[in-house]
């Protein structure tokens, strides 16, 4: 009798020990579900990449005065402009609510046509890169709003074509020749203004589920030189003093990752 119940009482002991076990694990899981809904999620955590369109103001009002008085073709568009790119962050975690990354951008509006028999256009290009940190507000749930900066390099140029169609390989490095009277040549220039930046940003981010989030954000690009060149690097003097590289910009995008908002 005693061998049966010796096993009996061993396999109570065992039993009750399994059932603490899992009251425990329950009971830490709901406070743990508790807290995140009291605190809202304080620490985030997470790390995404993705694509980001973005239409960016910059001003060109310049660029069309001489457009109009030279070449006569329609200007340039000074409603915004779309560029393309990317940008990618991650929660450091040793900082609460802190994310770091990096994003790049960049695209080109340009005017066509065709003057006295020659094809002249405009092409204005604008870029921007740089390492972005963000402060993620822990009291707003569900979604994350974070504010920020960009600290990086940018640059937008102008260049300007004015040639026709029948190019050759000999008679086009011939144009460079003194024999030929500039008038003759097909005509180019490049204008380029490089600048740093510290880029003010605000940006949402919304999760579709875990793994994907939509944002939608923008900003104000300060440019930190006005120094503009020509052709090969040379300097451009009395450049118009509202011909900047500073621009506002509305970004959107959808992000891949892991998000714990």
């Amino acid at each position: 009798m005693e061998l049966l119940i010796l096993p009996t009482i061993r396999m109570h002991i065992k039993m009750k020990k399994i059932l603490f076990a899992v009251l425990v694990l329950l009971s830490s899981k709901s406070l743990f579900a508790q807290e995140a809904e009291d605190v809202g999620w304080v620490a985030r955590f997470g790390a995404a990449g993705g694509f980001t369109p973005t239409v960016v103001f910059p001003n060109v009002n310049p660029i069309n005065t001489q457009i109009l008085k030279n070449l006569h073709i329609e200007n340039l568009s000074n409603n915004g402009m779309l560029v393309l790119g990317g940008s990618g962050y991650a929660y450091i975690m040793l900082i609460d609510n802190l994310r770091i990354g990096g994003m790049g951008l960049g695209g080109t509006q340009s005017s066509n046509g065709v003057v006295e028999g020659l094809n002249a256009e405009v092409k204005y290009s604008y870029g921007l890169g740089g390492f972005t940190a963000e402060y993620t507000l822990p009291f707003i749930n569900k979604i994350a709003v974070s504010l920020g900066a960009i600290i990086g390099v940018g640059s937008s140029s102008v260049e300007v074509f004015e040639n026709a169609d029948n190019f050759e390989w000999t008679t086009a490095w011939s144009a460079f020749s003194p024999a030929i009277s500039w008038i003759d040549r097909s005509k180019s220039r490049k204008f380029s203004n490089t600048f740093f930046t510290v880029t003010p940003t605000l940006n949402i981010d919304i999760p579709i589920d875990r793994f994907i989030a939509l944002r939608v954000g923008g900003g104000y690009i300060f440019s930190t030189n006005n120094e503009w060149k020509v052709d090969n690097d040379k300097t451009l003097r009395s450049v118009p003093s509202d011909l900047k590289s500073n621009s506002f910009f509305i970004q959107t995008g959808i992000y891949f990752g892991l998000f714990a908002f």
